[in-house]
C-alpha cells in the first residue's frame, strides 16, 4: 500500500509540474488571466494532495484500511476537481463544452474534504502518541 501511495504521489506531482509549466507558458496566449488562475488552483489541489500521498506512504500512523480509502478519494476528488478545473478552464480551446460537467467539480472537493476527514478519524482512533 505504501508503494501505491508513494509512486501516484509522484506521478501527481509529475503532472502537476508539468501542467503547471503549461499553464505558465503555453496557455498565456490562448486563455484569458481569470482562466490561467483558475487552472492554477487546479494544479495547487493536485500538488498538495500529491505532498499528502508522499507523507501517508512515508507514515505508519494511519492504518492500511485508512490509506487505501485516502488514495481512491484522492485519485476520483482530483479527476472529479482539478479534472474538471483543467477543463472548464480551457473550455474555449475544445470542441467539447466542459460547462455541462461543471457540477462535478464540487462533487471533487467533497471528495478531497472527505480524504482530510478519513485521516482525522483514523488519527484521533490511533492509540499511539
Amino acid at each position: 500500500m505504501n508503494k501505491k501511495l508513494l509512486i501516484t504521489g509522484s506521478v501527481l506531482g509529475i503532472l502537476g509540474i508539468i501542467l503547471g509549466a503549461f499553464a505558465a507558458h503555453g496557455l498565456e496566449k490562448l486563455i484569458d488571466s481569470d482562466a490561467i488562475k483558475s487552472f492554477e488552483t487546479g494544479v495547487r489541489y493536485q500538488l498538495y494532495h500529491a505532498f499528502l500521498l508522499l507523507i501517508l506512504g512515508s507514515s505508519s500512523f494511519l492504518s492500511l484500511k485508512s490509506k487505501n480509502i485516502i488514495l481512491y478519494l484522492v485519485i476520483f476528488g482530483l479527476v472529479f476537481f482539478s479534472g474538471s478545473i483543467y477543463g472548464l478552464a480551457t473550455n474555449s480551446l475544445s470542441s467539447f463544452n466542459f460547462k455541462t460537467i461543471a457540477v462535478i467539480t464540487p462533487v471533487g472537493g467533497l471528495l478531497l474534504i472527505s480524504t482530510w476527514i478519513v485521516m482525522l478519524i483514523d488519527i484521533i482512533r490511533n492509540k499511539v502518541d
